[in-house]
């Protein structure tokens, strides 16, 4: 920003004030502030407070190192109500998290945000709940005799969800058919079930277990 005269100033009221007070011994302080367009009042309150703003400024590098602290012994996951806990145990001070966002944010300091939760299934609560067929002994006897599957929701471009059914065989552990789609329909399970009969042959006399 250029101003009359030459005059050179960032814009920011707090670098324009401190140009007058850099030159106030060769010009007067009311022609500084006109040209600057900021009012004597304004930087008499600030020339009057510097003390303090010093002190604010050297208690805000101390709590930043805090900060930092805690946000590395947290592998850098931490947000800033999570540290402003941290840091009120560890003193016993009462720490503004407001204060620490905000100090965190002016040195770049991020926690880790967890993605929201998406909710694929809404229970009925007068729903029977299947029976649990295998007692929840997930050793099999004899092989192709358990499986167990899921549903799983990965994230793809957009924000949105595509859906994955994986069936594991539990005599080998290992995968014995998936399918995947983007919804959750019963199709997607029985085109599951049929990848595994494709992989096994048939599943006659299995349990397939899930969660409810």
């Amino acid at each position: 920003m250029t101003t009359r005269k030459g005059v050179h100033s960032s814009g920011t009221r707090p670098n324009r004030f401190q140009f007058v007070a850099d030159h106030q011994r060769r010009h007067r302080v009311k022609r500084l502030c006109d040209i600057l367009g900021i009012a004597r009042s304004s930087f008499y309150y600030w020339h009057r407070t510097a003390g303090d703003r010093v002190g604010r400024q050297a208690a805000d590098a101390r709590l930043a190192a805090r900060i930092r602290a805690v946000h590395r012994e947290s592998d850098a996951t931490y947000g800033a109500r999570r540290i402003t806990a941290e840091l009120r145990e560890e003193s016993g001070e009462a720490v503004n998290h407001k204060r620490v966002a905000w100090i965190m944010r002016a040195s770049g300091t991020e926690g880790v945000r967890l993605p929201r939760r998406h909710r694929t299934t809404v229970p009925d609560p007068a729903a029977v709940k299947a029976p649990d067929l295998i007692g929840r002994d997930f050793t099999p006897e004899s092989p192709n005799t358990k499986y167990v599957g899921d549903i799983t929701y990965p994230p793809i471009d957009g924000g949105k969800f595509c859906y994955l059914a994986p069936v594991i065989n539990l005599a080998s552990r290992r995968l014995a058919g998936w399918a995947i789609a983007d919804h959750m329909r019963a199709d997607l399970v029985t085109e599951d079930l049929a990848a595994v009969v494709r992989t096994r042959g048939s599943l006659p006399g299995s349990i397939m277990h899930t969660n409810h």
